[in-house]
């Protein structure tokens, strides 16, 4: 079997500085969670409960509250168990992203 990877999801936007009020603010996607999915059928349909149950977690709240647009996953090859690595992507404000990672840095 042949797996194919691309370097960069498509909703995956470079850093970029934004003048708001009389500051410069710094915004950039982030990498919030990480789901591992077993050999399944349908992945996408699969991961969807993980995904529900991380979303009312306290992190989770964060992210989709203070989240720049709406979060978005990305699904990778596993090849270590033959399965798949689903990553939650968020893109955050400098301020917003360190508040998190101070909280709840472990992405898992």
């Amino acid at each position: 079997m042949a797996t194919t990877t691309r370097e960069q999801p498509d909703h995956w936007q470079p850093q970029e500085v934004r003048i708001i009020g009389d500051r410069a603010v710094s915004f950039r996607d982030v990498c919030v969670h990480e789901i591992l999915m077993g050999d399944v059928e349908d992945p996408d349909l699969m991961v969807a409960e993980p995904i529900w149950d991380w979303q009312q977690t306290e992190s989770g709240k964060f992210i989709m509250e203070h989240a720049e647009g709406q979060p978005y996953w990305h699904r990778c090859v596993d090849t270590y168990s033959y399965g798949h690595v689903y990553r939650i992507v968020a893109r955050l404000s400098e301020q917003n992203e360190t508040f998190w990672k101070l909280k709840w840095g472990n992405i898992k």
